[in-house]
């Protein structure tokens, strides 16, 4: 079979493989080629192509390229170079690609050689090549492909006068893109073999081909028509289905223009309502301000009443015998009251300074070394770095998280105190230890003052309140870790 027909024969029909290039930008050697005016000027071309697209890893156009310039090799009769030229082309691809690409690029160069054995009618070589085609095109994994392998069987077997195995196995393709619905490629299919089949002189091949395409273009009727009626009782369908919902819109429309009218009427009646509950919360509000802000001023007047109550005890126990546990726990308590009360009533902004905070750390670490117990460990973690903060209030509450930690830490344990940088406007002070810990249900209120009464010699319970009034006037807060379980853990946080 003339290998021109054989060419447009599988472009009419399968457009080759899923390895062809049609929608690659061509490269200018390549357009060269294809415009050539004789064929060894093609060929040149041809062969610098496939040079051109191997050297920038373009596979797929390279193998085309390639098999075109063996293919014309083959034309002027150098069958030897053609031959070579595809060992060459395979070397390539082994080198160049893998898998199933590869399987795919073997198989055009392999198809090359099949269409020379058949111009030297050479069945034996040709069939050993179709073999080969064979193990390709499943490695491929490509439809394409193998429908591509099936029409080359089907024009091997008529070329050497197989004419059943080419029935059978241009049915099976045949089968395949009808079932498809690709009609016209099946047409083209028939029409070109026996096109073929006139020009090669195969009065068997075109009377077979003939017949054979009646029967499938009666077949093939049946099933257009099939899909037409298909077709047109779908739309019919769509039609009343349309039908159908316009009219089901339309009732819809007519219950929601009588669900809004409903609606509008019973809007009007909840805004009627809700203007006479609008007016009751209003007056409510006004009531419910007018109690918050006495009671405001008479948490100041309490505040203030206690404060000034502690201030006029003071000159009193400064004439008491301070050395007394009881007087010193008194004297501590009032000092505690004022502290606490001036922390309460004081709207004055926070001053800040500028702290190293190591040395800072270092410094509160120092003065609790003389109160801790023997072998307790103390570890200053801080990072060298400067911040601005309250350092009096900041220095009393580590402080006095500092000293609790030493009195509550038994021997052999640790006390930290760490600094970290949370976020550019978050920093944090940690105060742990491995201490004995504080129960869950004394946690919730050991920040709130004056919850129990307390024998005063041994603490009057103020100082974790003033520390935490103290970090909520720097815009911050101070809480115990409730993930730290080895001990203690306390966290100022402060925000800049």
């Amino acid at each position: 079979m003339n290998k021109k027909v054989t060419i447009l024969l599988l472009s009419l029909t399968l457009g080759c493989s899923s390895i062809s290039a049609q929608d690659a930008q061509k490269s200018e050697l390549q357009k060269s080629a294809e415009t050539a005016q004789t064929i060894p000027a093609a060929r040149h071309n041809y062969i610098r192509a496939y040079e051109d697209y191997v050297g920038k890893g373009q596979m797929q156009l390279a193998v085309e390229c390639g098999a075109k310039a063996a293919s014309l090799y083959s034309k002027d009769g150098l069958h030897k170079e053609a031959f070579e030229l595809l060992r060459n082309i395979d070397q390539t691809i082994n080198n160049k690609a893998n898998g199933a690409n590869a399987s795919a690029l073997h198989y055009l160069v392999t198809k090359e050689r099949l269409q020379m054995y058949m111009k030297f009618r050479k069945p034996d070589s040709a069939k050993e090549q179709l073999n080969v085609m064979e193990n390709q095109a499943n490695a491929s994994n490509d439809e394409k492909v193998k429908n591509d392998l099936l029409y080359q069987k089907a024009i091997y077997f008529y070329s050497f006068g197989l004419n059943a195995q080419g029935d059978a196995v241009f049915k099976e393709m045949a089968n395949k893109l009808t079932a498809s619905k690709e009609y016209d490629k099946v047409d083209e299919v028939y029409k070109t073999l026996i096109a073929n089949g006139r020009k090669s002189n195969n009065a068997g091949m075109v009377a077979q081909s003939y017949s054979n395409y009646l029967a499938w273009k009666d077949s093939t009727n049946a099933l257009k028509h099939a899909d037409e009626i298909a077709g047109l009782k779908k739309q019919i369908a769509d039609n009343e289905a349309s039908i159908a919902e316009k009219d089901s819109s339309l009732t819809t429309r007519w219950v929601i223009i009588v669900g809004l009218m409903i609606l509008a009427g019973a809007l009007a009646a909840a805004l009627v309502v809700g203007a006479v509950i609008l007016l009751r919360f209003i007056l409510q509000t006004r009531k419910q301000k007018k109690i918050i802000n006495l009671e405001k001023d008479n948490n100041a007047l309490k505040a203030k009443f206690i404060s000034n109550i502690s201030a006029q005890l003071d000159p009193t126990l400064q004439k008491l015998d301070s050395s007394k546990p009881e007087v010193k726990a008194l004297m501590d308590f009032s000092q505690h009251i004022q502290t606490l009360s001036e922390l309460e009533n004081s709207s004055d902004e926070i001053a800040l300074e500028e702290t190293q905070i190591p040395s800072f750390c270092e410094g509160l670490m120092d003065q609790i070394r003389d109160k801790v117990k023997r072998e307790v460990t103390l570890k200053v973690n801080a990072p060298k770095m400067t911040v601005d903060m309250n350092k009096e209030y900041v220095s009393h509450i580590l402080l006095h998280l500092l000293t609790n930690a030493a009195e509550y830490t038994p021997e052999g344990g640790t006390i930290w105190l760490e600094y970290k940088k949370r976020s550019a406007h978050t920093h944090q002070f940690l105060v742990s230890d491995t201490g004995c810990g504080i129960s869950e249900e004394k946690r919730e209120n050991i920040f709130k003052p004056f919850l129990e009464i307390r024998d005063l010699t041994k603490g009057d319970g103020l100082g974790l309140p003033i520390c935490k009034q103290m970090a909520m006037k720097m815009n911050g807060d101070l809480e115990i870790d409730p993930e730290f379980t080895k001990g203690t853990r306390f966290v100022l946080e402060l925000h800049s």
